[in-house]
């Protein structure tokens, strides 16, 4: 089912007295249940004014936002609150709130002039609170929280909000890459378990392309939608974050920083070791070769042993060293060829 679709969207400002600054125009989108939906894009390519837009906390220059088959506009806030609930980047003060009463918050589009919680609303907050794994957080004051205990939090009270769709701006942004990839993995689940639409906007893209059902490719004014897969195939996805000095390797979807490549080596082995190796190799400035048989003088390295305790063999004109680490075979070959 269709919960958010854009209509010939045209986003950015209008500065007072000049023209409108148009950041991206023309964007014709969906997004329905059951969906995790990553925003990408380089900076300054609009992410955080689409979301705005998106969410209703900032006019369109033109076209149309519908949320649950009306216009955004024309919802009153506490219909809006009920079909969309949104976890901004910054750190709210919260004051001496604890977990539990985070999560009450998003009873609020529900309850009366009186704030007063029925046994509905109090059983949707303990589910909220139990979705997230945060149960232990409920009774402790939030401003003692670390960042990722917090996020969940913030997530939970969304939920407690039973809107269909969830917008969060950056929610790994302060999180360290275990609670990234934790936070991610609940998104996941929530979209699963719930039904719910998830749209996130992020600079994780590693997480992105191995999470998302579905990217929107933010670059140039435009949306490129699809899956992580067909926009890293069809070229799309490395377009986009293409800049100097940086490289996006299509084969193993990740980046790195961009060497002039030296000497060309060929490395024979597989599993664990064989992969690092090569990925070692590159990060030095070496150029692979693929293992069809190397020309004289082209250095070969071998791999032996198992996973736990591997050996490295260099060969060059039939003179063979051998190394027990990755850093000594490289501080051997820089010694070598003196090309770094």
């Amino acid at each position: 089912m269709t919960l958010l679709q854009t209509q010939h969207l045209s986003i950015g400002y209008t500065p007072s007295r000049k023209p409108p600054i148009v950041i991206a125009q023309d964007l014709n989108l969906c997004l329905s249940g059951g969906q995790l939906v990553c925003l990408l894009g380089p900076n300054g390519a609009g992410k955080s004014t689409l979301m705005r837009t998106l969410a209703g906390m900032q006019p369109a220059l033109d076209g149309r936002v519908v949320l649950e088959k009306q216009d955004i506009h024309r919802q009153t806030p506490r219909q809006r609150a009920q079909n969309l609930s949104v976890v901004l980047t910054e750190r709210p003060n919260l004051g001496l709130l604890n977990g539990y009463a985070l999560v009450a918050l998003g009873r609020h589009p529900y309850t009366d002039w009186t704030g007063r919680l029925s046994r509905y609303d109090e059983a949707i907050i303990h589910w909220a609170v139990d979705a997230v794994d945060a149960a232990d957080l409920a009774d402790k004051p939030v401003m003692e929280l670390s960042d990722g205990q917090r996020q969940k939090l913030m997530v939970a009270r969304a939920l407690a909000q039973e809107s269909k769709l969830i917008m969060l701006d950056e929610p790994t942004a302060f999180l360290d890459l275990p609670r990234r990839a934790e936070m991610m993995r609940l998104l996941r689940h929530i979209v699963a378990d719930t039904g719910r639409a998830i749209l996130l906007s992020t600079h994780d893209l590693d997480l992105a392309l191995r999470s998302a059902d579905s990217l929107w490719l933010m670059a140039g004014g435009t949306i490129q939608v699809g899956s992580p897969e067909d926009l890293v195939i069809n070229g799309t996805f490395e377009a986009a974050f293409k800049g100097e000095g940086v490289i996006f390797d299509r084969e193993t979807g990740a980046f790195s920083v961009e060497r002039i490549a030296g000497h060309t080596v060929e490395v024979l082995g597989d599993g664990i070791p064989h992969t690092w190796t090569r990925r070692a190799l590159k990060r030095a400035g070496y150029e692979l070769q693929q293992a069809k048989g190397s020309p004289n003088g082209v250095p070969r390295i071998t791999l032996s042993g198992d996973d736990h305790q591997p050996v490295w063999h260099l060969t060059q004109h039939d003179n063979q060293t051998t190394y027990s680490s990755i850093e000594a075979l490289l501080d051997a070959m820089r010694n070598k060829f003196r090309h770094i």
